[in-house]
């Protein structure tokens, strides 16, 4: 089927840099596109092409709206949209609102951020899971900052465990916020993102922003506060306890993490894992699980993401396939016991012996 639409002004904006929009709606919806001095030719099946003719409409229309797609919104929706049949450009960039936070402007980029946002805003305790890129960390400093300054909470608290593989506190060089602000620095990075550097040193200073290990969460109350546990997977079960109960009045919680990639010792358990089990049933907690389609990086993260699961269910399989029992022959039939050897009949003499040679 061949469908052409009509060329309208800033249509071109739809493309991305060196048509790579176009490409991705060329690949996840199976259609070819055609750039044409006065219109668009769309060509492939007809349920494919009428997706991508409805795509285009909804692009005219928020754009008309005048809705703006920065930051590489619009790419990342597209990505949304070309894997799931039940999702709309127009769709996807009215249900996730833009949102005000500090000097940055934030767009969900996918539903499943969406819901993020959403679950936080409607629930004390949110967990966060999945993997690398998915916005978890970001969206949830975002959050807390929006708090912040509106004047919901009085304090935000950054956790982390100082936990890394093949290294330890003790290598490192300087005082002990010295060492721990490595482990730390994404959350840094984020604050800085979302606020003049210049507030930020100053809430730092008064404690009004407070980045710390978890290990200096023992023994505290919570309260007026937006705590943010990054990196849960890398806590020990007790560690997960000891946070999810330091909760006061007037206060959230946001855990975030990514079970794929847990830098414990191999005896112990993350707390992460255990948490979502134990505390599934309980209410006013919420869980968002983010996956590969949530990536917000760089387009390769998702394909390696994809990779090394695909890595892990083989490597599965083939140790399923090695712990199965062997098929035993079917009844009835002769068995071979390769352990035994045939008797020898008694009428045939048994092997001669070589005589020994004395000397």
């Amino acid at each position: 089927m061949k469908k052409s639409i009509a060329l309208t002004p800033d249509i071109e904006t739809l493309f991305g840099t060196r048509d790579e929009n176009l490409h991705v709606l060329e690949d996840g919806l199976n259609i070819n596109i055609d750039l044409r001095s006065d219109r668009i030719e769309l060509e492939g099946a007809p349920r494919d092409v009428a997706r991508a003719e409805q795509l285009f409409a909804d692009y005219e229309y928020l754009r008309r709206s005048g809705h703006q797609f920065v930051n590489g919104d619009l790419g990342s929706m597209l990505r949304v949209v070309v894997s799931d049949p039940n999702a709309t450009l127009r769709g996807l960039a009215e249900a996730g609102r833009q949102r005000s936070f500090g000097r940055r402007t934030v767009q969900p980029k996918s539903p499943n951020q969406r819901r993020y946002l959403e679950a936080i805003e409607q629930h004390d305790m949110v967990f966060g899971v999945g993997p690398a890129g998915t916005g978890k960390t970001y969206l949830a400093v975002a959050m807390a900052i929006s708090a912040l300054l509106n004047k919901q909470v009085n304090r935000i608290i950054l956790a982390r465990p100082a936990v890394e593989a093949g290294e330890r506190l003790g290598f490192l060089p300087g005082t002990l916020q010295e060492k721990i602000d490595p482990y730390l620095r994404p959350l840094y990075d984020a604050l800085f993102d979302m606020l003049e550097p210049e507030r930020v040193e100053r809430y730092l200073e008064k404690n009004i922003i407070e980045i710390a290990p978890i290990a200096f969460m023992r023994g505290r109350t919570l309260n007026d506060s937006f705590v943010i546990l990054d990196e849960a997977q890398n806590t020990t079960s007790e560690q997960m306890k000891m946070f999810v109960t330091r909760l006061g009045f007037n206060s959230k919680a946001v855990i975030t993490g990514d079970v794929t990639q847990i830098d414990l010792p191999s005896a112990r358990r993350s707390g992460l894992i255990e948490a979502v089990e134990i505390l599934q049933s309980v209410n006013g907690l919420a869980f968002v699980h983010f996956d590969e389609s949530d990536v917000v990086r760089h387009h390769l993260v998702q394909r390696i993401i994809r990779a090394y699961d695909e890595h892990k269910a083989r490597l599965a399989e083939q140790q399923l396939s090695l712990l199965e029992p062997k098929s035993e022959p079917k009844s009835g039939a002769p068995q071979a016991n390769i352990t035994d050897a045939p008797p020898r009949p008694a009428s045939l003499p048994g092997p001669r012996e070589e005589p020994h040679l004395r000397n």
